[in-house]
């Protein structure tokens, strides 16, 4: 049965004021609601690169390739969200019966969700290394009309006579099915921006899979210690490929996907704690 009250290691040992408490619980709520904010950060800009990318229209079946990003974090917000309430809000002998089957429906369309995003990121990926080169000079093309230039992931400028001079000599490649050109040396960088992202959601998904095989053993008390050391290992691999990630982000992407990758790691960070003082107060039981 779950305590309500303290961390773990500061519960045992019977350390942490009150106003100490409400502070950890107050930053770590913070960052859960900066997560949840995230979610309307990345669709802005995920609409801002889709009206560059899709010019010609939008089609449903390229939705989740083209609002990947937003998709993604609304799901994974959602399933922070039954993990917070399986294994701190709740009582053990609150999850049966119809909130049993509430979280688990909820858990089962994040996880369908979650699964479909790192497909689009994958599909995002292909289609973001499909390129061809540009017979013409950029400012050519420029004086056409209609194209635009990728400055970085999901970052598009409409190329005019301002702009491509500045690509002069620049070898130049573009998209194969949509009017956006860039520098070889633009398109490489964005080319391992967007295997970061399949490997980070990638990583994610074998992250709460153990998650969600640990809770369903814990809910039966058959979460021995053995496993616990073994997940642990397994995911102390996965979270150090996440974090190494998130240094990537930081270094060559935006700071919008740092920040994003960094709050993540830090808020299952608290759904690890709960998860050790759940299994710690089993055991003592």
């Amino acid at each position: 049965m779950k305590q309500r009250s303290m961390p773990m290691s500061e519960l045992a040992a019977g350390r942490l004021p009150d106003n100490r408490y409400l502070l950890f619980r107050v930053f770590k709520y913070t960052v859960y609601l900066l997560l949840t904010y995230n979610v309307y950060a990345f669709f802005v800009e995920n609409h801002a690169a889709a009206g560059a990318v899709f010019s010609d229209g939008l089609q449903w079946g390229r939705v989740i390739e083209a609002y990947n990003d937003s998709i993604d974090t609304l799901a994974w917000v959602l399933l922070l969200l039954v993990f917070e309430l399986e294994t701190f809000v709740l009582d053990d002998r609150l999850i049966r019966g119809w909130v049993k089957w509430s979280l688990n429906a909820v858990s089962t369309v994040c996880y369908l969700f979650i699964t479909y995003s790192c497909y689009g990121y994958i599909a995002e990926m292909v289609h973001l290394t499909d390129l061809s080169p540009v017979v013409e000079t950029a400012c050519e093309l420029a004086a056409q009309g209609g194209w635009q230039l990728v400055v970085g992931q999901d970052d598009y400028v409409p190329l005019a006579a301002g702009n491509c001079a500045s690509l002069g000599g620049t070898p130049l490649l573009r998209l194969a099915d949509a009017a956006v050109l860039g520098s070889a040396a633009t398109w490489s960088a964005i080319k391992w921006l967007a295997w970061t992202d399949v490997i980070n959601a990638s990583a994610w998904l074998l992250v709460v899979a153990i998650l969600a095989f640990e809770v369903w053993l814990q809910l039966r008390q058959k979460l021995s210690e053995r496993v616990m050391r073994w997940s642990q290992i397994v995911k102390g691999s996965l979270y150090f490929t996440l974090f190494l990630c998130a240094i990537y982000w930081g270094v060559s992407g935006s700071f919008l996907d740092f920040w994003d990758a960094f709050l993540w790691l830090v808020a299952f960070f608290f759904i690890e704690m709960n998860l050790f003082q759940w299994q710690a107060e089993t055991r003592g039981e």
